[in-house]
């Protein structure tokens, strides 16, 4: 046989992880702590399943027929008026239907990266953000928010578009303060640098009233919003991961270069979906059923967090977040390598994300990520008393 062409080159820097976790629930008796997974039981399936029927039926070719690229004209509308404020204007032109978050952050990067560009990110930063841009092969300028002296001018200068998620950062839990939040939207208007607003937990807030977000903030009272945040939503947290619609609000010139990306990316969102996902919104299905979503991750947080105590407090530092999904856990011995706890605790019966995978470089190999709001408080006790005791056996070896 003659010698196949190889891979693209980009592939040779990827990680499992995300493999690992999305197929963790095969796998008999596993404790899964390591994906940013909704409860099954938060889905309102029959709401969901009479919407489908409906839009076949009274929307047939919207949902069955080939759909515009840039998204269903009501959906647009809808998502574009929900997001209105009195000095914040937007119109369907500011808003682009995506096939998930995901393919949101994957069209930022195909519009505006060519190789070698900078992203200042948010650090640690989301897998999938670094996953989506690693066939751009961008460098990276970390952004510590939290750090003393943080500079985000300096930060920015220079930088193609800075990414951060604001509200219960994936994978540290961190919530960014209003006066940073501002500092950043003030930073990306004086440096021209896109500021990505990445936005899929901004409805988890357990101990308080949301923030406003980083999109408000850049707000100018414009007749049609042109600001420097690109803002990407998605249902998956508020409704279900399967309906997989996202959404990208920008500057009309941002909507018309992603549409034209996602034209060569999948050409068009589900329009079954998007009516799904349309009537949801207008039958007020997200806020009915967001109190219950609430009251039962803050329940599993609080469960996480006391097994963590109980388990885990010579062993880690954490801090107890306010929203989202997420506990990010740094280990107190430096000798503890975390990529190697993962497969050490996958023999324990248990998975955790580690710290590597959320640095664009890969060596931070010290904390790891945990999730509390797939399983119910006694899955997450069992699961944190496996965790230790992997832990303890990797601090073993390391010894």
């Amino acid at each position: 046989m003659s010698r196949r062409a190889p891979f693209a080159r980009w592939l040779d820097d990827t990680n499992d992880v995300t493999q690992t976790f999305l197929s963790a629930g095969q796998i008999p008796g596993l404790v899964n702590l390591a994906g940013g997974l909704p409860d099954p039981s938060t889905w309102p399936a029959p709401e969901l399943a009479d919407f489908a029927g409906r839009a076949v039926a009274d929307h047939t070719q919207d949902a069955l027929g080939y759909s515009p690229i840039d998204g269903l004209p009501d959906l647009r509308d809808r998502i574009a008026a929900d997001y209105s404020r009195s000095d914040l204007r937007l119109t369907r032109d500011n808003v682009l239907i995506t096939t998930g978050g995901m393919q949101g952050l994957e069209l930022l990067g195909k519009v505006l990266l060519n190789s070698g560009d900078t992203i200042a990110a948010q650090s640690p930063a989301y897998l999938g953000a670094i996953d989506a841009w690693k066939p751009r092969t961008p460098q990276y300028r970390a952004m510590v928010l939290e750090q003393n002296g943080f500079d985000p001018h300096g930060s920015m200068t220079g930088a193609q578009f800075a990414y951060t998620v604001p509200n219960f950062s994936n994978p540290s839990g961190r919530l960014v303060p209003v006066d940073q939040r501002r500092a950043l939207v003030a930073a990306a208007q004086a440096t021209g640098c896109w500021l990505a607003e990445d936005d899929p937990y901004g409805h988890l807030y357990y101990d308080a009233a949301p923030l406003p977000r980083m999109l408000d903030l850049s707000a100018t009272g414009a007749p049609v919003y042109d600001g420097q945040v690109i803002y990407l939503g998605t249902f998956s947290k508020m409704l279900a991961p399967g309906l997989r619609v996202g959404w990208v609000i920008a500057a009309p010139a941002v909507i018309t270069a992603t549409t034209t990306a996602k034209q060569g990316s999948d050409m068009f969102t589900s329009g079954l979906c998007q009516r799904i996902a349309l009537q949801a919104m207008e039958q007020g299905v997200p806020d009915r059923i967001l109190p219950g979503i609430l009251d039962l991750y803050r329940a599993r947080r609080d469960a996480l967090c006391a097994a963590m105590a109980t388990d885990l407090s010579d062993l880690f530092t954490w801090e107890v977040p306010t929203g989202g999904m997420f506990v990010w856990a740094v280990a107190r011995d430096p000798s503890l390598d975390t990529d190697r706890l993962m497969k050490t605790g996958l023999d324990h019966g248990v998975c955790v994300s580690p710290s590597s995978v959320f640095d664009p470089l890969g060596r931070d190999r010290r904390a790891i990520r945990v999730n509390f709001t797939l399983n119910p408080p006694e899955v997450l006790a069992e699961g944190v008393r496996r965790l230790a005791d992997a832990t303890r056996m990797e601090l073993t070896r390391a010894a």
